[in-house]
């Protein structure tokens, strides 16, 4: 039997770093799991479906991490990033949300 094949194009590096998962009405802790050039792996504390666009905010890095889910299987997902912004001083509006929730975690 020959093992599965490797979907992925980037090699992934473990993280374990703690985060922060923001959508429309939608705040949830998160564990990212590992990550690449173009993608992460989460895993959520529980089991929420979550909308196609979402917001990941590293708290250690103090980013928002716009991105696409592309795929589900129980409490983990894995998401394709979209673009990466600092939640330190100000944010455009469209942060604002993510910025709340960072400074609610704890970030600075």
């Amino acid at each position: 039997m020959t093992p599965p094949q490797d979907r992925r194009f980037e090699p992934r590096s473990a993280a374990n770093t703690r985060a922060v998962v923001v959508g429309p009405g939608l705040e949830l802790a998160c564990l990212i799991v590992d990550h690449s050039q173009t993608g992460l792996r989460l895993r959520l504390d529980r089991n929420l479906s979550l909308p196609g666009q979402v917001q990941v905010i590293d708290i250690t890095r103090g980013v928002a991490i716009e991105s696409e889910v592309v795929w589900r299987k129980g409490q983990e997902a894995g998401l394709k990033l979209r673009g990466e912004s600092s939640l330190r001083g100000l944010v455009p509006s469209r942060l604002a949300a993510a910025r709340a929730a960072f400074l609610r975690a704890g970030g600075r």
